[in-house]
C-alpha cells in the first residue's frame, strides 16, 4: 500500500490511466474484428473500406504506446494480405 501522499496520488492516477488504456485496447480489438468479419463475408470492396477505416485506429493506438508500433504494423500487414487474397 502507498504510504506517502505522492504515492497515493500516483496509485489513483494509475487506476484511471489503466481504465483509459483498456478502453483504447478494446477499440483496437473491435476494429480488427470488424475487418476480419468483412473478410469472412467475402466482399472485397467492403473489406477494403473497413480496413481503411481501421488503419487510422490502429495507428493512433500505436502512437499512444498502447501497443508497439511493430505490432500495429504486423496487424495491418496481415489484414491487408488477407484482403488481397480474396
Amino acid at each position: 500500500m502507498a504510504n506517502s501522499a505522492q504515492a497515493r496520488k500516483r496509485a489513483r492516477q494509475a487506476v484511471k490511466q489503466r481504465a483509459h488504456n483498456m478502453g483504447l485496447r478494446s477499440a483496437l480489438r473491435t476494429a480488427i474484428k470488424k475487418v476480419r468479419k468483412a473478410i469472412g463475408a467475402g466482399d472485397k470492396t467492403a473489406a477494403q473500406a473497413v480496413f481503411k477505416e481501421s488503419q487510422g485506429i490502429i495507428d493512433s493506438i500505436a502512437d499512444k504506446n498502447i501497443i508497439h508500433k511493430n505490432a500495429a504494423a504486423r496487424h495491418k500487414s496481415r489484414l491487408s494480405a488477407a484482403i488481397k487474397s480474396l
